[in-house]
């Protein structure tokens, strides 16, 4: 773990200057200081040897959407946040295929993507009404998308895998609901100042499960 020290601290330096930017509305800081704490998880992985099997190809491909997402969600226009929100997508795949290919409990991940229907089908309940109709589709498919995702965290645990999978993997999609609320419901800083902790927290979390 001692290798994930300076990239840790590259992502949470970076996180405090985002979170002054977010407050004070500064888009030029946003603009490096994002990317900047995204690439410390990235460089996380690496540090804790991503290149080396199966599964540590599998979470870096997974965090390199992701900094790709965050990049594209810098933008307010629609166009950029679908991109976003594709690569986010393709990031909770990617996500889904590591703990497969680490090993999953077949009876697990039917009964943890069953037990998260419900808070699904009530996130959805809860956004339909400011979402705009061009954007319903992508973001259904988003929520099940991460829905398998952290269904399968869940089983990869059961059979084995270190539990901070999972407590990585309900971090994102905790965080993710901020992103959902100051996008859809109401933007206030509020929703960054948790949400995006959470959201750092939870990658280096899943960057630090490679190789153990």
């Amino acid at each position: 773990m001692a290798v994930m020290l300076l990239p840790t601290l590259v992502t949470l330096a970076a996180l405090v200057v985002l979170l002054w930017a977010e407050a004070r509305e500064h888009g030029p800081t946003m603009r490096w200081a994002k990317p900047l704490a995204s690439t410390g998880f990235v460089g996380a992985a690496l540090a804790m040897g991503a290149l080396d099997d199966d599964y540590g190809r599998a979470i870096l491909a997974a965090l390199a959407l992701c900094w790709v997402g965050d990049v594209c969600l810098l933008s307010r226009r629609n166009a950029w946040f679908l991109a976003g929100l594709g690569a986010f997508l393709l990031g909770h795949v990617a996500f889904g295929a590591a703990f497969w290919l680490r090993g999953v409990d077949p009876t697990w991940a039917v009964g943890g993507v069953l037990g998260l229907v419900l808070p699904a089908m009530l996130v959805r309940r809860w956004l339909s009404p400011y979402v705009p109709s061009n954007m319903r589709r992508p973001v259904d498919a988003y929520i099940a998308v991460i829905t398998v995702m952290v269904g399968l965290s869940w089983a990869c645990v059961a059979a084995g895998g270190t539990r901070v999978i999972a407590v990585g993997a309900m971090a994102f999609y905790l965080s993710d609901l901020s992103v959902a609320r100051d996008r859809f419901v109401r933007r206030e800083i509020q929703n960054r100042l948790w949400g995006l902790p959470l959201y750092y927290v939870a990658q280096l979390l899943l960057a630090s499960t490679i190789g153990r």
